[in-house]
């Protein structure tokens, strides 16, 4: 009996014997598992370790409403100002004051500077005098006219009563006429005097700069004590201006447009201007003309652009671009209005062969597309085609990227 018992506790199976032959088993598998995954860590660190890094931006939707005009001509020019005076004086003086600083706005008529108008001052005074001694002596002459009629009649009356001689009547006759001959004369030396008056009173008029309309002061050109003529003089010590107005309700763009191109401009046209100073403001603006004459040596036709409103940030000779816009709305297949536009940064932007391209991201890779274009708005410029928003475009990275390169992400500064 004993030696089946034996026999049966041969067949057990003993399970702390099989856990011991399995625990190194488990542990090859588990370290072979931890050494692939370590080989491909050290691959991937490889492979974004040689991936070039490049900086990214999110391409945004345009706002409601723009976009629905594309730009048909790109140009860079200056505000200018069509009223733009240095105001200057009629005679050359000395200045004695200065009424006007940089910034100052003046009214038309408004008293700029005073010029030393102490001779101008006596030569007006002499002149009152002459017209009043003139009319003294007028006076007196039309008092002794008036006597010399009394005499006449009387003597008239004794000729006729045949007491007084004609020759005495003639006498008389001819003391009359001639006293009405010197009033005449003395009338037009009171005229003259007058004359030379006023004559006068303007010398001492135009010692007074006045404004020749209503703007801002920008340039304060003398001082006190300078000297101030018409014309340049005085081998350049003497200034041809007190200083510079310029009208700011007649500001507007002077743009040059290559002759090749300016089939695409006409009177009217809207235009989006861009100041450099302030690259996020789209200003409305409207083409006034074409300047009907052509630039030999520039081959470039001027345009007069005009803003549809005003600002006072807009100055003069500030620089610009506009953007010349199609009057209308680009179609699509089927005749539909083209859709909203994206936004992306325009440093996104390359150029392969004359045409813009992007590179957008895919997974860890770029993918090159090719872009159309609308008018810039600042640092970005419109994507009529070719972008969607929210896509992310390669901002900053190699020059030599190219489609399918795998890249190593890092996000835009903003």
């Amino acid at each position: 009996m004993t030696e089946p018992r034996d026999r049966l506790a041969e067949l057990r199976i003993d399970r702390d014997r099989e856990a011991r032959r399995g625990a190194p088993r488990a542990l090859l598998l588990a370290l072979a598992a931890l050494l692939v995954l370590g080989a491909a860590g050290a691959a991937l660190w490889r492979a974004r370790a040689t991936a070039p890094e490049v900086r990214l931006a999110t391409v945004e939707a345009a706002a409601p409403g723009e976009g629905s005009r594309r730009a048909v001509l790109d140009a860079s020019g200056y505000v200018v100002a069509r009223r733009k005076a240095t105001v200057s004086s009629k005679v050359t003086g000395k200045v004695v004051e200065i009424l006007i600083e940089e910034g100052t706005v003046v009214e038309e008529g408004q008293v700029l500077a005073r010029l030393d108008s102490s001779l101008q001052t006596r030569q007006v005074a002499l002149a009152q005098a002459q017209v009043e001694a003139a009319r003294r002596a007028l006076a007196e002459t039309d008092v002794l006219l008036r006597e010399a009629a009394i005499n006449l009649g009387r003597t008239r009356e004794l000729v006729e009563a045949e007491v007084a001689t004609a020759a005495v009547l003639d006498a008389d006759q001819a003391a009359v006429d001639a006293l009405a001959a010197r009033l005449e004369r003395q009338r037009e030396e009171v005229a003259v005097a007058e004359r030379q008056l006023a004559i006068r009173r303007q010398e001492l008029d135009d010692m007074v700069i006045r404004a020749p309309f209503d703007g801002v002061a920008v340039t304060k050109d003398a001082q006190p004590g300078e000297m101030i003529s018409p014309v340049s003089a005085g081998g350049g010590f003497t200034r041809t201006g007190v200083g510079t107005i310029v009208d700011m309700e007649s500001l507007e763009i002077e743009v040059d447009v290559n002759e090749a191109f300016i089939n695409r401009v006409e009177r009217g046209q809207r235009v989006i201007a861009t100041l450099d100073a302030y690259p996020d403001w789209r200003i409305p603006a409207r083409v006034i003309t074409p300047v009907p004459t052509a630039d030999r040596q520039k081959a470039t036709v001027k345009v007069r652009i005009a803003f549809e409103e005003l600002d006072p940030r807009i100055l003069p000779d500030m620089g610009i671009k506009v953007s010349f816009l199609a009057e209308e709305p680009e179609a699509v297949e089927g005749g539909a209005p083209a859709s909203a536009v994206a936004l992306a940064p325009e440093a996104a932007v390359r150029s392969e062969g004359g045409q813009p391209v992007v590179l957008v991201l895919d997974g860890d890779t770029v993918e090159r597309r090719a872009i159309r274009l609308g008018v810039r708005r600042g640092e970005q410029v419109e994507v009529i085609a070719g972008l969607e928003p929210g896509e992310r475009v390669v901002v900053e990275g190699p020059a030599d990227l190219a489609d399918g390169d795998r890249v190593a992400v890092r996000e835009r500064e903003r």
